[in-house]
């Protein structure tokens, strides 16, 4: 991994029930970005969202929800994430993606 100081992080946001090709779309989208040369990604579950529908989705046991808030982050340069927002955009038929520009920092020796 050979992260540049200076940075994209590209921010998915989708619905853990969303599909790709019969697989779930956040599993797809790791893996076309580990098939693109992308140095990382983090998908994180939420326990609460709502969004442009205004739907509110929650862990909550009496109120639950089986499309909770999924959001896949990555890191790398602005070339390899350019060079991937179209492939993303073949996958997300609904979601959310941001990126802005970060400064990376490493702690220790070991990766993850």
């Amino acid at each position: 991994m050979n992260l540049p100081k200076d940075a994209v992080l590209l921010r998915i946001f989708i619905g853990e029930s969303d599909r790709f090709e019969g697989h779930s779309l956040f599993e797809a989208i790791v893996l076309k970005a580990r098939e693109a040369s992308i140095d990382g990604a983090t998908v994180l579950r939420g326990p609460l969202s709502f969004g442009r529908t205004s739907r509110v989705h929650t862990e909550k046991i009496l109120r639950l929800s089986d499309d909770l808030p999924i959001v896949i982050e990555i890191v790398d340069s602005q070339e390899q994430i350019d060079k991937f927002l179209p492939i993303l955009e073949t996958m997300i038929t609904s979601g959310l993606v941001t990126t802005e520009k970060v400064q990376t920092i490493r702690f220790g020796t070991s990766a993850s």
